[in-house]
């Protein structure tokens, strides 16, 4: 192969016929589920529509069809690029998409029910509770790079493509959760919670890198060996630049992953806070007293003296009454259980 140069990684491009059938078809229906709710009368945000357009799915173009997926069967690094990219990077593009809420307000009432049945259920509960959906990312990683599994998937076509839907998959089943369908979460699962849970997977998530830079035994070194080409680096040191890509990736893609998380929060509790003042002011609407009547000026002398008003009904304040993450805290303020 010509030498990998900065004008052929980016010009370098091959055409990936499973791969775009699958980018053809999250694309479609994406546009048709927005085009359906705007039909209705609704309203979807460009920006989600953009994340998955660009960030999902035009990594997934990226890892499959460009000058990585012409190299990686000569290089390790565009190989370990690629894992990463459909490991990490697509899936938080796809997940900012919020693709299954879009799907539970554009399909039919019936369709509908169904998506929620599916995302609620038993399996898909258990399989993106937080810490299971991250051990499966790890557990991926380690498996593809540290069994025959990647050196497989080298010389055999249709494993190559199925290696990338596993990674997809794998970093779908932690990312779209913890983003877009809280109901699948635990209860305990609250915003700080998943704050933690995104930091936690940030750090897990370079593991593979870190490994793979400094592991001593090559991978899938028979074949990388056998296809070595005299203009590339050394198969060792190529590996080392595979690992430290990954690292890199993985930390850089941490950081946009919390920064959404805390906007979320942010949101939620703004939110929170003007639903708890609009129960406030419905109450204190409810307890005050009308005023009383005028007195008419035919009414009796005798009446002279008012009869005692009654007693105010006392208002407690909200978060005495509330049962939510911001009343306790104010509770615990005050000294109240």
């Amino acid at each position: 192969m010509a030498e990998l140069t900065a004008g052929r990684l980016l010009t370098s491009w091959q055409l990936d016929v499973p791969a775009l059938l699958l980018v053809v078809a999250l694309g479609g229906l994406y546009g048709w589920g927005v085009l359906r709710v705007r039909g209705r009368g609704g309203a979807w945000s460009p920006a989600r529509t953009a994340a998955f357009v660009f960030l999902g799915l035009g990594t997934l173009v990226v890892a499959t069809m460009s000058s990585l997926a012409v190299y990686d069967h000569v290089l390790f690094w565009p190989a370990a690029v690629q894992n990463i990219l459909l490991d990490l990077v697509a899936p938080l593009g796809l997940a900012l998409g919020d693709p299954l809420r879009l799907a539970v307000e554009a399909l039919p009432a019936g369709g509908a029910a169904g998506v929620r049945r599916a995302t609620t259920g038993r399996v898909f509960r258990l399989l993106t509770f937080p810490l299971v959906s991250t051990a499966l990312v790890l557990a991926t990683e380690l498996t593809v790079y540290f069994t025959p599994y990647f050196a497989t998937a080298l010389r055999v076509g249709w494993l190559h493509e199925l290696m990338y839907l596993h990674l997809l998959v794998a970093g779908c089943l932690f990312v779209v959760p913890v983003l877009t369908r809280e109901e699948t979460l635990p209860a305990w699962c609250s915003h700080p919670v998943r704050a933690a849970l995104v930091f936690l997977d940030g750090v897990i998530d370079a593991v593979p890198g870190v490994v793979v830079m400094t592991h001593g035994t090559l991978i899938a070194g028979a074949w990388y060996l056998h296809h070595h080409p005299a203009w590339a680096p050394d198969v060792q040191q190529d590996q080392q630049v595979g690992g430290g890509a990954m690292l890199s990736i993985a930390e850089l893609v941490a950081l946009p992953f919390l920064l959404t998380i805390l906007f979320q929060w942010a949101r939620a509790e703004r939110v929170q806070t003007a639903a708890l003042d609009r129960r406030l002011d419905e109450q204190l609407a409810v307890a005050t007293p009308p005023a009383p009547p005028s007195p008419s000026p035919s009414a009796s002398a005798s009446a002279a003296v008012p009869a005692p008003a009654p007693a105010a009904e006392r208002v407690r304040p909200w978060w005495e009454t509330e049962d939510n993450e911001v009343a306790t805290r104010i509770r615990r303020q005050h000294g109240e259980p």
